[in-house]
C-alpha cells in the first residue's frame, strides 16, 4: 500500500512541474506591465502594455488549465502501459463526467441545491473546465477521475474482445467504461460535492487563523515526510488546492500580484494563507548552511572532493528548489539529523510569518526573485528585507546546529567516513572498469547510459523488474525479488545519493536528471529481455 501511495505522490510532481516556468512568466509580464518599475511605458492602453498582456494571458495556461493538467499528468505518472493513451482516456472520460454534471445542474440544480443560472466563480461553487459549466471540484476531482480511469487502463487496455467487437478494443473499451462509470460518479459529484465545498470554506477559515503554529505544522510535514515521498499530499492541496484559498495559493497569488505590488498594506493582513507556503525558503537559506556544516567538519584530506559533491547539489537546491539530492546525503547516515532540519526549517517559516512575511515562496531563489523581490520591492522592501535578515540569520543557525550535532556524535556526513572512496565522484572510466572492460557499447548510448546500467545490474537484472516510475528526482523501482537486491554501495557508484527501501519497493535518489536516466533504465531493460 505505501508503494502505491508514494508512486500516486510522485505521478502528482509530473504537472507540478510545469508550474515553476508559468509561474516566473506571469511574473514577469506583471513586472514588465508596472508603471512604478518600468515607466510610463506600461500605462494601460500602450503597445508595451498590450504585448506583454498577450505574453501573460499565454503564460496562464497551466493555472487556468489545472485540472486537466493534473487529469493528463497522473495517467502518463500511472499507467503501467501505453500511457499516451491512457493521457487521452483520461481526458475524453473527465470531460464526459463535466459534461454529465453540467446536464444534471441544468436540469435538477434545485434538487442538488445548487443555482446553476449563477455566474461561474466567487460563491457560486462553478466553474468553467474545458469551456464546461461545472462544479468546481478543482485538483481533487481532477486526481479523483484520473484515477479511476488509470485503473480501468491498467486492468482492460489489454482485454481481448470477440474479432466482430476488435473496434472497440484498446482505448475505445476503456473509454466506453469510463462513460457509463462517469453516470453514476456524475450523480455522486453533484449531491456529494456542494456539501464538501461548504466543509472546505469552513477549513479555509480555520487554516487562515490558525497563525504561526499552523504555519509550522504545515511547513514540519512537508519536509519531514520528503524521505516517504508524501510530501507530495501535504503542499499540493495548500499550493495547488483549495486547502486555505480557492483554486491555491500559486494561483491567487499570480492573479493578485499586481494588486500586492501597488498597495502598502501589510501583504500579512491582506493575505495571511500566504503563510502556508513559505516552505522554499529552507530550500534556500537551509542549503547553504547544511553545505557548510558537512565542510567544515570534513577530514581535511577529503574536503576537496566534499566540495565537489556540496557545490552542484546546494546550487541546485538555492537556485531551482530540488533539495533532495542535499538532503539524501545526510539522510541515511543519520536520520535525526533530517528530523532537525524538519524542525529548523519550519521554525523559519513560523518566524518569518511571525514578522510578517507571506507570498507564495515554495521553490527555489529565481523563483522568489520574479515573483516575490522585483514585483514587490517598491513597496514591500521592508518584509524583502525582513525575510533576508531571517534567513541569513538561519543559514548561521543551521551551520552551528549541525556542525555541533556532526562533531558531538561523531556522525559519518560526506568526507568523515572511513573510507574515503564513498565520497569519490565515478567516471565512465571507472564504471568501464568496474564492469572488467566489458560494459556493452549500445546503440543510441549516452551518459545516462552507464548510470542505468549500473542500476539496473544493482537491482537484480531485467528480469527481477516488476515496475518502472519516476518522480522528480528519484527512480522508482519495484522488484519481484528484494533479496536479489544489491547494497546501496552499488547504487552511490552510479552518482546516486542514497536509496529509499521499503519492502520490495526502492526508491534510487538520482537527481534531476532520473527522466534520462529512467529512459535509459528502461531501454536496457527490453535489450535484456
Amino acid at each position: 500500500m505505501m508503494e502505491k501511495i508514494q508512486r500516486f505522490g510522485g505521478a502528482m510532481f509530473t504537472p507540478v512541474l510545469l508550474f515553476s516556468f508559468s509561474g516566473i512568466m506571469v511574473a514577469l509580464c506583471i513586472i514588465f506591465k508596472n508603471p512604478m518599475l518600468v515607466g510610463s511605458i506600461a500605462n494601460d492602453g500602450t503597445t508595451w502594455y498590450a504585448i506583454w498582456s498577450i505574453v501573460e494571458n499565454g503564460a496562464w495556461t497551466v493555472f487556468n488549465q489545472m485540472e486537466l493538467l493534473f487529469v493528463i499528468g497522473l495517467s502518463i505518472g500511472l499507467a503501467k502501459k501505453a500511457n499516451a493513451r491512457a493521457a487521452m482516456e483520461a481526458f475524453v472520460v473527465y470531460t464526459t463526467c463535466n459534461y454529465f454534471i453540467s446536464s444534471m445542474l441544468e436540469y435538477f440544480g434545485n434538487f442538488f441545491g445548487v443555482n446553476f443560472a449563477a455566474e461561474p466563480g466567487g460563491e457560486s461553487g462553478l466553474k468553467l473546465i474545458g469551456g464546461i459549466k461545472t462544479l468546481d471540484t478543482g485538483i481533487i476531482g481532477a486526481i479523483f477521475i484520473s484515477a479511476i480511469v488509470v485503473f480501468l487502463h491498467n486492468r482492460y487496455f489489454e482485454k481481448k474482445l470477440p474479432d466482430f467487437l476488435g473496434i472497440f478494443q484498446g482505448s475505445s473499451f476503456v473509454v466506453i467504461l469510463g462513460f457509463f462509470t462517469m453516470l453514476p460518479i456524475a450523480f455522486l459529484i453533484c449531491l456529494i460535492w456542494p456539501k464538501v465545498q461548504q466543509g472546505i470554506g469552513s477549513l479555509q477559515g480555520f487554516l487562515a487563523s490558525a497563525g504561526i503554529f499552523g504555519v509550522w505544522l504545515y511547513t514540519f510535514l512537508e519536509r519531514i515526510l520528503i524521505p516517504t515521498g508524501l510530501h507530495h499530499f501535504i503542499y499540493t492541496p495548500f499550493v495547488y488546492g483549495p486547502a486555505v484559498v480557492e483554486e491555491g495559493i500559486t494561483k491567487y497569488w499570480m492573479g493578485h500580484l499586481q494588486e500586492f505590488a501597488q498597495t502598502t498594506t501589510s501583504l500579512k493582513q491582506l493575505f495571511p494563507e500566504g503563510g502556508f507556503a513559505l516552505h522554499g525558503n529552507s530550500k534556500i537559506f537551509a542549503s547553504p548552511g547544511i553545505a557548510a556544516a558537512f565542510y567544515f567538519t570534513a577530514k581535511p584530506e577529503n574536503k576537496k572532493k566534499v566540495l565537489a559533491i556540496l557545490i552542484p547539489a546546494t546550487l541546485t537546491a538555492v537556485l531551482a528548489g530540488i533539495t533532495e539530492p542535499l538532503e539524501f546525503t545526510f539522510l541515511f547516515v543519520s536520520p535525526p539529523l533530517f528530523a532537525v532540519h524538519a524542525f529548523l526549517a519550519a521554525s523559519m517559516a513560523a518566524t518569518m510569518y511571525g514578522f510578517g512575511v507571506v507570498g507564495d515562496m515554495g521553490g527555489g531563489f529565481i523563483d522568489l526573485l520574479a515573483k516575490v523581490w522585483i514585483p514587490l520591492f517598491q513597496n514591500h522592501k521592508g518584509m524583502i528585507f525582513t525575510q533576508l535578515a531571517i534567513g541569513l540569520a538561519f543559514i548561521v543557525i543551521y551551520f552551528l546546529v549541525f556542525r555541533f550535532l556532526i562533531l558531538k556524535f561523531n556522525l559519518a556526513t560526506p568526507g568523515r567516513e572511513e573510507n574515503a572512496q564513498e565520497i569519490k565522484l565515478y567516471s565512465k572510466k571507472d564504471y568501464k572498469e568496474k564492469q572488467g572492460g566489458n560494459a556493452p557499447v549500445l546503440e543510441g548510448a549516452n551518459q545516462y547510459t552507464e548510470q542505468a546500467a549500473v542500476y539496473l545490474d544493482g537491482f537484480g537484472g531485467a528480469e527481477n523488474i516488476a515496475k518502472v516510475n519516476n518522480c522528480a528526482t528519484r527512480l522508482r523501482i519495484t522488484v519481484k525479488d528484494e533479496n536479489l537486491v544489491q547494497a546501496d554501495d552499488v547504487f552511490r557508484s552510479g552518482g546516486a545519493h542514497g536509496v529509499v527501501r521499503n519492502g520490495n519497493a526502492f526508491q534510487v535518489i538520482v537527481g534531476l536528471d532520473v527522466p534520462q536516466v529512467r529512459e535509459q533504465f528502461e531501454t536496457l531493460m527490453d535489450i535484456e529481455n
